[in-house]
């Protein structure tokens, strides 16, 4: 029996007056999330908590740093990549500034919360954005199959 492998990640949407730092994914040919909106984030390095892991992350893909991170939930991804499990802790973000460093994973954009959901998401991210609005936390899982969303689930917690 094939052990799967489960990558540890986080997304974190930062925001500032009203709008939301975003990443358009079009600088590598072989990503994965190509052609999408995604918020910045990525995956664990050795020894991070997500906290940690937001907090380089978005730093490395914009130069912004961030000191206070906001938990919103979890979301589990089964065989997102069709090679494993993702689990994704997601966390929004204030920053004062909107200055940011070129990316190479991707063009950096400023978006009004109100055109967020008309970007090229994945299904699933038009589903839970709103959540990140709610004072609960959540924890779901949103499956896919050849990069259609098929099924989700989520519990809302106080």
């Amino acid at each position: 029996m094939v052990k799967k492998i489960c990558q540890n990640a986080t997304l974190c949407y930062l925001r500032n007056q009203g709008d939301i730092l975003m990443m358009h994914r079009v600088k590598k040919e072989q990503d994965y999330h190509k052609g999408k909106w995604n918020a910045l984030g990525g995956k664990f390095e050795p020894g991070e908590v997500p906290s940690e892991c937001a907090r380089r992350e978005i730093f490395e893909e914009s130069g912004i740093q961030i000191d206070k991170l906001e938990f919103k939930g979890t979301i589990m991804f089964p065989n997102f990549d069709t090679k494993k499990d993702w689990l994704v802790f997601i966390y929004t973000a204030e920053t004062t500034t909107r200055k940011f460093k070129e990316s190479s994973e991707g063009e950096l954009k400023w978006i009004p919360q109100s055109e967020l959901l008309s970007l090229n998401l994945w299904e699933g991210d038009r589903i839970f954005i709103p959540w990140l609005n709610d004072k609960r936390y959540f924890e779901a899982k949103f499956s896919y199959v050849n990069k259609k969303l098929v099924d989700y689930k989520v519990d809302f917690y106080q």
